[in-house]
């Protein structure tokens, strides 16, 4: 069985597809400088109280490990 014929303008087109890119990055809502500034230092203080956290954590299980086991000095 032959293959079906090809519309015309449905193959891919390079320029068509990067004016779509473009036309979808004008429709972005980009954040403010400040709210980047807001949201990156809200990040790092969350993953500077998570690391303290499971410092904390890993310290208390480690003693009580060494104390169950008697091991270490």
């Amino acid at each position: 069985m032959p293959a079906a014929p090809r519309k015309a303008g449905t193959g891919f087109s390079l320029l068509n597809y990067l004016r779509g890119v473009r036309a979808e990055l004008k429709r972005i809502t980009w954040p403010t400088p400040r709210a980047t500034i807001m949201t990156t230092v809200a990040v790092l203080v969350m993953v500077s109280i998570t690391c303290l956290f499971f410092l904390v954590v890993d310290q208390a299980i480690g003693l009580g490990i060494r104390f169950l086991f008697g091991i270490g000095g």
